[in-house]
């Protein structure tokens, strides 16, 4: 299965009017990264970012200037995204100015059941909160001490370890260690688990006192327990 982790931010709140300047995706199969990234600033034309916008993410208008407009990068990320899962966190925000932006320029909006919402999955799992990405990072000791800014690639990168921990745990965050690692881990796991038992055996936690009460129980069965059916007579 084919996912991509996103993120957006734009120059407000409201998709009517405000446009998308950056777009960050992170490629996911069967819950894998695969290394492959978008990332992508654009021009958004004569709409200026919003003061408290820039609050957040810190993108000026002088930066944006000379970025491609949506338009020039469309076809970029429909390729990118093509039989995709779109997850974000919070998508409602971020499916309404793709759709808005699509809209624009006479493209069909993307379909609801290719869209999965991470903050609505965190509510299901994580009833009492705090559900923000900055949260769940904490939750699943997740390092984002660099996130001093919101960003779209960095977010993505983000909500990648923790939508893999939300789904599938630290088994399936093992992707993000590269394959040859994946491969190493997978054959010691295999080495551990063989028909042979372990390379050294556990230590007896059982007592000398606890096996001879043991013993002396099954001889009073008169030969009737049955443990002697897996334990062999001495």
């Amino acid at each position: 299965m084919r996912e991509i982790i996103f993120d957006t931010e734009t120059t407000g709140l409201e998709s009517r009017f405000d446009r998308v300047i950056e777009i960050g995706g992170i490629e996911l199969i069967n819950n894998f990264p695969t290394g492959k990234t978008l990332h992508l600033y654009i021009n958004p034309g004569d709409r200026k970012v919003h003061p408290d916008a820039l609050a957040v993410h810190g993108i000026t208008d002088e930066f944006l200037k000379d970025k491609p407009s949506f338009a020039d990068v469309v076809e970029q990320i429909v390729e990118f995204f093509d039989g995709a899962k779109w997850i974000a966190h919070n998508a409602t925000f971020d499916m309404g100015f793709i759709n808005a932006e699509f809209a624009r320029l006479g493209l069909p909006p993307v379909q609801t059941d290719r869209v999965v919402d991470t903050l609505a999955m965190a509510r299901r799992k994580h009833p009492m909160g705090p559900n923000s990405l900055d949260a769940l990072c904490r939750r699943y000791g997740i390092d984002n001490a660099h996130r001093t800014k919101h960003g779209a690639l960095l977010d993505s990168e983000l909500l990648a370890e923790v939508y893999i921990e939300m789904t599938g745990g630290r088994q399936a965050a093992l992707g993000l260690m590269g394959t040859d690692r994946v491969a190493t881990v997978i054959e010691v796991e295999e080495m551990a688990v063989t028909a042979l038992g372990r390379p050294r055996p556990l230590p007896n936690r059982v007592t000398e006192a606890e096996l001879e009460a043991h013993a002396a129980t099954v001889a009073s069965m008169k030969g009737k327990s049955l443990w002697l059916k897996y334990e062999p007579t001495k």
